[in-house]
């Protein structure tokens, strides 16, 4: 007895073989479909990244994360996680970076170029680390030679009595933390063993990176200021040029 298919062909024979045969390029079409797919999607990916990396290139980026950085401590991951420093936009000119240096400040000197808005800690061999920084606006710049007269981590806040009667109504004192004014790290200068209430200090605004802006105060990132910090010995020179004292060149563009 002949026994017949779903559509009354023969199981078996030249058109079991043909079905086979049909079957197996299916397959094969179906295979090359999704490698197809898959390259497409690959390539997509690819230049969307680098479209990405251009537009960063060009303009960096809209909205960085905190830098990460090996000196960050417990603390510091958990404040810089809020939403002053998540939504900062540096550009890339005051973004931290080694730069040669031509100046004769020794190793461990910092040096600050008030108008061109630069904090150097200067290294061997003629390079610098360069950070971008909010100086003070004209009437409250402050230029002169001091040194590191104390470090502190997430300082408190008191303000001066300058600073009440120009910014109206301020408490006595802020605690330490992601909205004090002074940021992450504070290095505090001293002239002659007297503190002369400048400081070297974070910030909580870091979008003003490049301004004049502040109280007389040199202010840094919160990751800009956390590496100095790390580097910075007690006891070391810190030189603020005032206006037109920066422009002579200070350093190249890039270390090589």
């Amino acid at each position: 007895m002949v026994r017949l298919g779903i559509v009354g062909a023969r199981v078996g024979g030249p058109f079991a073989l043909l079905t086979r045969r049909q079957t197996r390029l299916s397959r094969g079409v179906k295979d090359i479909l999704v490698t197809g797919i898959t390259v497409t999607m690959l390539l997509t990916s690819v230049a969307t990244a680098s479209a990405q990396n251009i537009f960063e290139a060009l303009f960096g980026r809209l909205s960085p994360g905190p830098v990460p950085d090996a000196n960050f401590t417990a603390r510091d991951r958990q404040q810089l996680a809020s939403p002053p420093y998540r939504q900062a936009w540096i550009p890339p000119a005051y973004r931290r970076q080694v730069v040669r240096y031509h100046r004769k400040e020794a190793t461990g000197t910092i040096l600050v170029d008030t108008d061109a808005r630069y904090l150097y800690y200067v290294l061997p061999e003629g390079k610098a680390i360069r950070y971008g920084a909010i100086v003070g606006e004209d009437a409250q710049a402050w230029s002169g030679v001091a040194t590191v007269g104390r470090k502190e981590e997430w300082p408190g806040w008191t303000p001066t009595e300058g600073e009440k009667r120009r910014h109206g109504p301020l408490p006595n004192y802020v605690e330490g933390g992601a909205h004090n004014p002074m940021g992450a790290r504070a290095l505090y200068l001293y002239a002659g063993g007297q503190d002369t209430l400048y400081r070297v200090h974070g910030t909580n605004q870091p979008g003003w990176i490049g301004h004049a802006i502040s109280s007389g105060c040199i202010r840094l990132t919160n990751e800009d200021v956390i590496d100095l910090y790390s580097r910075v010995k007690m006891g070391a020179l810190v030189v603020v040029l005032g206006p037109k004292q920066g422009a002579s060149r200070i350093t190249s563009a890039s270390a090589r």
